[in-house]
């Protein structure tokens, strides 16, 4: 090998780390830049909520005990716009949507609007423990085989489904909901025949 070979090698090793280490630091800027534009800043409330499949099918019949023991139906509901979410208190994500469901439910229940948390399996007094600690003032039920799960053939949690006045399933979610998300898609059925 020649003398101006062996030199260009040298310098060809000399600057190529140089590379990789520039184009890194452009993609951090590059992404630093994006996560502080205003359109960033505008998604931060749904970046961790997925938008619902739009559905068209009859409310499984479902019929299972409250927290008090009390035997409830989601035929019970008829008349009424309902969220039904499938969740468990050892599913983190469905413990970080659950004080938005509250504060949703606090805000439109008196237009008609009721949630049905039902508990995948669970002993009652974990659940309860539970509700009371975040305020959850909306019908809890037990579901100690998964009927719920199995009703809407759906085993991830957490799953929602919203119910119409007329008892038709009209959304499906599987994963966490942000307040964005239920303002877009269920605050229209509520105030549509209310």
């Amino acid at each position: 090998m020649t003398k101006s070979k062996k030199k260009y090698r040298r310098q060809q090793k000399k600057t190529f780390p140089i590379v990789p280490v520039a184009v890194g630091l452009f993609l951090i800027g590059f992404a630093v830049l994006a996560m502080t534009s205003p359109k960033a800043e505008a998604n931060v409330g749904t970046q961790n909520s997925v938008v619902p499949m739009a559905v068209n099918y009859a409310a499984p019949e479902l019929t299972l005990q409250n927290r008090d023991g009390e035997t409830e139906s989601l035929a019970d509901y008829l008349g009424q716009v309902v969220l039904v979410n499938n969740w468990a208190t050892w599913c983190p994500p469905c413990k970080a949507e659950m004080p938005t469901l509250v504060a949703y439910h606090n805000e439109h229940t008196a237009d008609g609007f009721s949630i049905i948390a039902v508990d995948a399996g669970e002993a009652g007094e974990v659940v309860s423990q539970f509700a009371q600690s975040i305020g959850m003032n909306f019908p809890v039920w037990l579901d100690p085989n998964g009927e719920a799960l199995k009703a809407f053939r759906n085993g991830t949690l957490p799953n929602s489904y919203v119910i119409d006045r007329t008892g038709t399933v009209r959304y499906a979610w599987t994963g966490e909901i942000s307040k964005a998300m239920l303002e877009k898609y269920v605050t229209p059925l509520i105030v549509e025949t209310n």
